[in-house]
């Protein structure tokens, strides 16, 4: 994928860096392909990168460094292309995120992010970072709100979710903001075809996942990939077998988890539950 004619270099960090890195390659002579092979990935990944639609990454950048003689160059610029509203950890998955064709979550305890209202991210983002300032959690729950808005697009992502009923009884902010919460799955999936929403109940028993937050994406020009994540630390893989077997397990809890339709009952249950536990006296 060549570098759009169009793009600025100089338009943000992500630019610049795969302008560079484009000059770098020509300069030595190398196609995407070749180039790709020698780093061990793809001409397409190359071509990502030069057209600022993938965050470099700090090891690559260091092999595109000694292939293409440019000292430390890439690893620097890359420092600063990967700057991102969102964890670390997570901002690689949240650029994926952007791309995919398909996005299929389980979520243990807490409703998956782009389904989030916003003071149930507030809540969220408070609980896991007591000491953070209100304008570090207001820039967070801002990201957050940005990343709901994949579902809005003109061609959305088919999204499929499963929620633990852990994540339905847990009141994250209070039961007003857990009854809101709820609600907007509940609007959510009615609203969008693209979005189901199933509940993993507990009587289910034991699983797949357990305690593990899993995202599966899938894209149409680019290998499948799988995020995993837990307290304050995640995994982004492409490696077709871990993938592979994730997917399997997804399945199983899929089979195992309600149907839309039970699971919606229980969305509306759970919402007059938090309800009506909050206008007790």
């Amino acid at each position: 994928m060549p570098l759009p004619k169009d793009l600025d270099p100089y338009a943000n960090p992500r630019a610049f860096y795969g302008a560079e890195l484009r000059r770098l390659r020509e300069a030595a002579g190398l196609s995407q392909n070749e180039l790709g092979e020698r780093a061990f990935c793809s001409g397409t990944y190359i071509g990502l990168f030069e057209a600022a639609e993938r965050r470099p990454q700090v090891d690559l950048s260091q092999r595109f460094d000694e292939l293409l003689g440019s000292g430390e160059h890439l690893q620097r610029l890359s420092q600063l292309a990967r700057q991102s509203r969102v964890a670390e950890y997570f901002a690689d998955a949240a650029e994926l995120e952007t791309r995919a064709a398909s996005i299929c979550e389980y979520a243990p305890m807490l409703v998956p992010g782009v389904l989030q209202t916003r003071e149930y991210a507030r809540a969220v983002t408070r609980a896991s970072q007591r000491l953070a300032s209100e304008e570090t959690v207001e820039d967070q729950v801002a990201a957050r709100m940005e990343r709901a808005e994949i579902l809005l697009r003109d061609a959305p992502p088919r999204f499929w979710a499963i929620l633990h009923e852990a994540a339905l009884r847990v009141p994250v902010g209070g039961s007003d903001i857990m009854s809101a919460q709820l609600t907007r799955l509940i609007e959510a999936a009615r609203a969008h075809p693209h979005v189901i929403i199933q509940v993993l109940p507990f009587a289910a028993g034991t699983h797949p996942f357990m305690n593990t937050m899993v995202s599966l994406m899938s894209f149409a020009d680019a290998p499948p990939a799988v995020y995993t994540e837990g307290a304050y630390s995640g995994q982004l893989t492409e490696e077709p077998r871990l993938v592979a077997d994730v997917q399997a397990a997804y399945d199983l809890a899929r089979a195992m988890a309600l149907s839309p339709e039970a699971s919606q009952a229980m969305f509306v249950s759970a919402a007059k539950e938090h309800a009506t536990h909050g206008n007790r006296p």
